[in-house]
């Protein structure tokens, strides 16, 4: 008797652990797709669990608080749509060709993701979970803005425009004041952004 309830407990606990998993993934998925319509600020735990079709004390059984859903969201968002690989862009040698490609990525990226990044960056100082989740853009931004600079010889003052420059032309917010809602093309949005950076560092000309 004991040798059948052993395997029969096991299968059990088996199923449990695949049942609660996929609840977990339709909560966030939930939770996700509310951020992208309505944005974080207005996503309530009732809201996410009426989204889900679940109750709301099975929402907080997963995620004791809205802390541990936004992380949740945060991971499998940026798991389904990550952000370009910088390692393409340090690739290319040339400054500018470097840059080119660089806007071209992001700003193709911040068209798919519009909705999603406009929703968070809005919501930003009104929901304090949400602060550490957009962590590792400012690192991405931060790394990225090295890699562009490099081949652009610049010193002192010069030095803080180019990097003020690339944080602009990188940022979402300049994208979308530029190409957002069909403005003007990717292509033209990356020759003004490229414009504004050449005219703070130019190429492979040192300055002080």
């Amino acid at each position: 008797m004991a040798d059948e309830i052993a395997p029969r407990r096991k299968y059990e606990l088996r199923k449990r652990a695949v049942e609660m998993a996929a609840t977990r993934q339709r909560i966030t998925e939930a939770a996700i797709a509310l951020h992208g319509s309505i944005g974080p600020a207005r996503t309530t735990m009732s809201a996410v669990a009426a989204h889900a079709g679940v109750q709301r004390h099975t929402v907080y059984r997963h995620f004791p608080d809205e802390a541990a859903l936004m992380g949740a969201c945060s991971a499998h968002y940026m798991a389904t749509n990550p952000w370009p690989d910088l390692e393409t862009w340090r690739a290319v040698a040339e400054p500018r060709a470097r840059l080119e490609r660089a806007l071209g990525d992001l700003y193709a990226y911040y068209e798919r993701n519009e909705a999603m990044l406009r929703n968070v960056l809005r919501d930003l100082e009104l929901v304090d979970a949400l602060q550490p989740t957009v962590v590792p853009l400012r690192d991405y931004l931060a790394e990225a803005v090295e890699i562009l600079a490099a081949g652009r010889p610049a010193r002192g003052r010069r030095r803080r425009m180019l990097d003020a420059a690339l944080h602009h032309a990188l940022g979402f917010h300049s994208w979308r004041s530029l190409a957002g809602g069909d403005r003007i093309t990717r292509a033209e949005a990356v020759r003004l952004a490229t414009a504004l950076v050449d005219a703070a560092a130019p190429p492979g000309r040192a300055a002080a």
